[in-house]
């Protein structure tokens, strides 16, 4: 057999194709168990989902749980007032906008005629189409058309099917928001009993501190920043006439708790509303231009001045954590996609921290410069300090040739 030289790892000797037939194999236990993962999430959505709002929406109410402590509410009561107060707010939109909500039900087949009249329209492209499927139907010689078949189905019945899964999923959410408020402290005890190193626990502590901090705030800063935003819509379409601006207004405030899904939805719907009960295009186009503009000034303005230290994430990052939150769990998916990654991140920063890249000389950081600039101008002037000490030269004199055997081509460096 045999003998490696001393130093190098035992995998030297194998070959390449094991090497190759190593990692693969590797990758695939790493892909099983995402699409493992995959399917719990979707197979324990009825459980899961409220679980996890649960403790988003316990961290938000954290504070306020807090404050009753400190004046000698037990924290079992504690919970019960949290819990009270949400139902409360509740109750109170729901009664609050029950009345106008039922008058554009009432309207909705009417609405409804009105946007078939509107899509007439596009008979003639749908026609061509149809001529399309007659060109394609006599080229590939099928005999008959393409049809859709819509299945008869009771609303009443789907509805009575949906609401026990429903009601479990309230109950659920319910009594997990109230026992994770009663119980967040002995929840961090625990969890901190089982660090067996001083550094562990120290992280796990401070992990707690930063979910609580971060969640709780960018909650309670969305949550005002999304009333404003519901006052303003509610004002603007008060102001060009539109019917229901309450109604509105309060759509548009919780619809903005999901970035871009949102605002995209509560558009489709204001073009729709505006196709059913208006006729000139100004008046249909008037609401979605309110809207937007009201939506603008919010994106570029008051959510990066209030919450933008906060939430520091990449936009397509966040992006992608709201669709794939809803395709798995639905709405809630979507209103817990941030949250999550706020968690995520706390966790990933100090369970793997990094030594940031700081230069000799800080540069000095001007007013109109934000916290990613002064960032970026740092690492920078870091790299710049670091090529001017190594002359342009330092990694080519580092360069270090790969251990004996290790070569691709197996051919050994000459010792000459």
């Amino acid at each position: 057999m045999r003998q490696l030289p001393s130093g190098l790892p035992a995998d030297v000797d194998q070959s390449q194709f094991e090497r190759v037939l190593s990692n693969a194999a590797r990758l695939a236990v790493v892909g099983i168990g995402f699409a493992v993962f995959l399917t719990a999430l979707q197979a324990g959505q009825v459980f899961l989902a409220p679980v996890t709002l649960a403790i988003v929406v316990g961290l938000m109410f954290g504070p306020v749980a807090d404050r009753l402590e400190s004046w000698g509410v037990p924290p079992a009561l504690s919970a019960g007032v949290v819990v009270l107060l949400l139902l409360t707010v509740i109750a109170g939109f729901a009664t609050m906008f029950a009345v106008p909500l039922s008058e554009w039900v009432a309207r909705a087949p009417l609405i409804w005629e009105k946007l078939q009249v509107q899509l007439a329209n596009l008979r003639e492209p749908l026609e061509s189409i149809g001529q399309f499927q007659e060109q394609l139907t006599s080229v590939l010689g099928t005999e008959g058309a393409m049809s859709v078949q819509v299945e008869d189905t009771s609303t009443v019945a789907g509805v009575a099917m949906l609401a026990p899964a429903a009601l479990a999923q309230v109950a659920i959410f319910l009594a997990s928001l109230y026992f994770f408020v009663a119980t967040r402290d002995h929840i961090r005890m625990s969890v901190l009993s089982m660090c067996v190193t001083r550094r562990m626990r120290w992280r796990t502590a401070h992990v707690f501190r930063d979910v609580e901090t971060k969640v709780s705030r960018f909650l309670l800063s969305v949550t005002l920043i999304n009333l404003c935003v519901g006052t303003a819509v509610s004002i603007a379409m008060w102001v060009i006439g539109m019917p229901s601006p309450l109604l509105w207004g309060a759509m548009a405030a919780v619809l903005n708790y999901i970035p871009y899904v949102g605002q995209a939805i509560m558009i489709t719907v204001l073009v729709a509303v505006g196709l059913g009960t208006q006729t000139e295009l100004w008046q249909i186009l008037l609401p979605v231009a309110c809207y937007a503009g009201i939506n603008f000034v919010e994106g570029q303005i008051f959510t990066p001045h209030f919450i933008g230290r906060s939430l520091t994430l990449n936009p397509f990052i966040i992006f992608l954590s709201i669709t794939f939150w809803i395709w798995a769990w639905g709405p809630v998916g979507g209103l817990v996609a941030v949250p999550t990654l706020l968690i995520a991140q706390s966790v990933i920063v100090h369970a793997l921290p990094s030594k940031p890249l700081a230069p000799r000389k800080p540069v000095r950081r001007t007013h109109q410069m934000s916290d990613r600039d002064e960032l970026l101008a740092n690492a920078a002037q870091a790299i710049a300090e670091k090529r001017r000490e190594e002359g342009g030269e330092g990694f080519n004199r580092d360069r270090v040739e790969p251990p004996l055997g290790t070569r691709p081509t197996g051919v050994e460096p000459s010792t000459s």
